[in-house]
């Protein structure tokens, strides 16, 4: 009787003793489990202010940087303006549009070159006729294209074009020549009856005004470079000087593209004046043509003036100058 008792209590110490070690470890995991949700609570609510506070500081510079951008919008814009502006006042004072220079419609019209079939992007060179004054070379600068410059020689309405052009990578000389019908002639132009002698004179001065000049184009000079004799005489005082000529095709008369072919030198001339007319529309136009013979010849060449319709054309046509590389004219060269 005694050892069934024991054996009783026994089995139920033994079960109490494990409901007790049950119940400890019951409440050992239910103190994990708030635990554990304690700190993915507070750890979500520490980590969304985290996040929040960085979306926030984003947010903030986000902002701060779209300011700075309508600033710098709203800067640019109204140096435009102020571009223009000084720009029509300067076309007051000196007014010599591309219609006056060309001799007849003839020479307006796109030259015959043979097509150049190549893989790489095609050239276009934009010169700038008539640069004569600090506020143009601002205004042409402002476009941030890759163009060439052809100052005037200096006179007394423009006696800085020397300092100008020495601030620039490279420049060209628009060197005024004789033509059949202009009003306007520019100082020291030469002349078609104008001997060798007279023709190197007048290098010789341009290159000492302008030292790192190597290549020079025609202001007007209808008559001039219609004249077999003259043009052979300038390009002979040309090579000399390591200077190369543009012919800007003023007449369709011109004599330099056979002088060229029999002194066996490659002709470098203007492909398309950009401003014959005026406004806008008609010089978007013309960059328009410039592109498409670009594409097809591989390369050309256009010319404008530095008058604010052509400035602000050009500023509106760089997505279509992207089809091309501008390029300097010795790049062409």
């Amino acid at each position: 009787m005694a050892k069934r008792k024991t054996k009783k209590k026994s089995k139920k110490y033994s079960t109490e003793t494990f409901l007790k070690y049950l119940v400890w470890v019951l409440s050992i995991i239910a103190l994990f489990l708030v635990l554990f949700l304690a700190g993915y609570y507070f750890g979500y609510n520490s980590a969304k202010d985290e996040i929040d506070s960085k979306l926030a500081q984003k947010e903030k510079q986000t902002k701060e940087a779209l300011d700075k951008l309508e600033k710098v919008v709203k800067q640019k814009q109204n140096l435009n303006k102020k571009l223009e502006n000084i720009l029509k006042k300067e076309q007051k004072k000196y007014d010599v549009t591309a219609a006056h220079e060309i001799e007849d419609k003839k020479a307006l019209e796109p030259r015959i070159k043979k097509p150049h079939l190549s893989s790489t992007k095609p050239k276009l060179a934009i010169i700038f006729d008539d640069v004569s004054t600090k506020s143009q070379v601002k205004a042409i600068k402002s476009l941030n294209l890759k163009v060439t410059l052809s100052f005037f020689p200096p006179s007394k309405s423009h006696p800085n074009t020397p300092k100008l052009a020495s601030k620039e990578k490279f420049y060209m000389i628009h060197l005024p020549m004789e033509a059949m019908h202009f009003s306007k002639e520019e100082p020291f132009t030469l002349r078609a009856n104008d001997s060798r002698y007279t023709i190197e004179q007048r290098i010789k001065k341009i290159k000492k005004l302008f030292p790192r000049t190597k290549f020079i184009n025609n202001h007007t000079g209808s008559k001039f470079t219609s004249d077999k004799r003259a043009v052979k005489n300038l390009i002979y005082v040309l090579d000399k000087y390591n200077i190369k000529f543009v012919d800007s095709r003023t007449t369709s008369k011109t004599k330099v593209p056979i002088v060229m072919k029999e002194q066996g030198r490659k002709y470098l001339a203007r492909d398309v004046f950009l401003d014959h007319k005026g406004d806008e529309a008609s010089i978007i136009k013309q960059i328009k043509l410039a592109v498409k013979l670009a594409k097809r010849y591989g390369y050309a060449i256009a010319i404008g003036h530095p008058h604010p319709s052509t400035i602000l054309a050009l500023a509106k046509s760089k997505k279509l100058l992207e089809q091309v590389d501008l390029v300097y004219v010795y790049e062409i060269h």
